[in-house]
């Protein structure tokens, strides 16, 4: 029985190689790409907003169309906003086509998240990556300190983010944690290579270090320039396909980060054309720097034509409080909170799911951009409300000299002299009308009472243009009478 199990044990070794070659025979392998399929380059330099997720969908949409072998993101950026690198990220692992990572320069923060999410990590001699540590800006620029609970929120949803990145693409976890961490420590054996306290952030050379399973930490390869990354990735004979940021997307993306500058300028020039009379320079400012506003985030991919609308009901709701209906009530309060909700809408991202309303950590950004925009504001209609009036192109605007009239200027003709002349009203009066009175057509007008045409009336008060007439008493009207018999 031994020797039985013995030459079954030895047949089943023997026949293992069998086995392992030919389930590796069934598996799928990926087919090599053709010649003539292009290696796609999405650059991604400067800070990552919003506004660069719509060019990478379109990089990859590209590349996919292509059917190129592969895509590389060449990278130099020191970070951004979490919400654009964590949908960035997912667009990456989404796509058809194996996406590899070529840092430049610098790849921090969000940078740093998005290349852990690729197959390969290439990186140029004097190249850094890391420090994924999410900060918060204060209003006035500059890191906010958060406190200890916010900050443990937000550390522990950027390290659940790098993690899965890491994972998917095939990076060491841990190590992608420690980028986010700094209580942790990592070290490979007894070699500490990043202490606690430290946050991970490796050079070049170092990404290159043997891990604990005799692989590179990080790096696939130290590599000058892109010929050289397709020599490693053996897609030399490829050709190179660089995905051209169009004028119109940079524009977008300078839009999207000067929001609230545009923002003050288009509250400000409507404040200006609302305190000057007509219609002119600030009014046609102010409207185009919120349509520009509106542009760019719609290019961006961020704003829709709902966010328009709504912006459009507002205003439509304010001027009507303002030119028809008294006082300042809930048509106003009203219209405020839709322009307020339209802008907040124009700089947020639609969830994905679907939702009607966007997760807060979506909304804190524009949020933020919005209360910057409205502070702002208030200031510079303070500082315009105190030297514009003294200002040039304030009396440009304005009638600053009095005109008397001792001068020869009146604002309508002297007919206080009318008091208590008669005459014969033309039409009915209801209680405007006109009148003959003392051979003149007039525009008259009653204290409210109503007089048929062909009755005789009497001017009671003239102010200007303004003439007040009453039917006349039975005396004046056979005075009239004879008046009129006689001549």
């Amino acid at each position: 029985m031994l020797s039985r199990m013995k030459a079954l044990c030895l047949l089943m070794v023997s026949l293992f190689p069998l086995v392992a070659s030919t389930r590796a025979e069934t598996e799928p392998a990926r087919p090599a790409p053709a010649p003539s399929a292009p290696v796609y380059v999405i650059p991604i330099r400067g800070q990552i907003e919003g506004a660069l997720l719509y060019v990478i969908r379109r990089g990859l949409a590209e590349a996919e169309r292509q059917d190129a072998a592969a895509v590389v993101l060449v990278m130099d950026t020191p970070g951004g906003t979490l919400a654009a690198a964590s949908d960035i990220v997912r667009a990456v692992q989404a796509a058809h086509r194996p996406v590899h990572t070529f840092v430049e320069k610098d790849a921090f923060s969000a940078g740093a998240i998005i290349a852990l999410a690729t197959r390969k990590i290439f990186m140029a001699p004097g190249a850094v990556i890391g420090d994924a540590l999410p900060i918060m800006m204060s209003p006035i620029g500059g890191v906010q300190e958060m406190s200890e609970g916010l900050e443990e929120k937000a550390v522990s949803a950027v390290a659940a983010l790098v993690r899965s990145a890491a994972q998917t693409a095939g990076h060491d976890p841990e190590l992608a944690e420690k980028m986010v961490r700094r209580e942790l420590e990592y070290k490979i054996g007894d070699d500490v290579i990043s202490p606690a306290g430290h946050l991970l952030t490796l050079t070049a050379e170092e990404a290159l270090q043997l891990g604990q399973d005799g692989q590179p930490l990080l790096s696939a390869g130290t590599a000058p320039d892109l010929t050289a990354v397709l020599e490693q990735l053996s897609l030399a004979g490829q050709p190179l396909v660089e995905m051209k940021i169009t004028s119109t997307e940079k524009l977008a993306r300078l839009i999207a980060g000067a929001a609230p500058i545009l923002m003050i300028i288009g509250f400000l020039g409507i404040y200006i054309e609302l305190k000057t009379p007509g219609f002119g320079l600030p009014g046609i400012l102010g409207a185009a720097c919120l349509a520009l506003f509106f542009w760019g985030h719609h290019i961006a991919g961020l704003a829709g034509m709902e966010d328009l609308l709504i912006l459009l009901a507002g205003l439509i709701l304010i001027l009507l409080e303002i030119f028809l209906i008294p006082g300042f009530g809930f048509a106003g309060i009203f219209g405020i909170a839709l322009v307020l909700v339209s802008l907040v809408g124009a700089m947020t991202r639609a969830t994905p799911d679907g939702a009607w309303l966007p997760a807060w950590n979506e909304l804190q950004l524009p949020v933020f951009k919005t209360g910057v925009a409205l502070v702002g504001t208030g200031v510079g209609a303070l500082i315009l409300g105190r030297f514009l009036p003294r200002s040039r192109l304030f009396g440009r605007l304005a009638l600053t000299t009095a005109t008397a009239a001792a001068e020869g200027y009146t604002a309508s003709p002297d007919t206080s002299a009318m008091v208590g002349q008669t005459g014969v009203a033309l039409t009915p009066l209801r209680p405007a009308g006109a009148a003959r009175i003392d051979g003149q057509h007039l525009d008259v007008v009653t204290s409210g009472e109503f007089i048929n045409a062909g009755a005789m009336v009497r001017v009671v008060e003239a102010h200007g243009n303004r003439i007040v007439v009453a039917q006349a008493e039975a005396k004046e009207q056979q005075a009239e009478g004879r008046g009129l018999n006689s001549a």
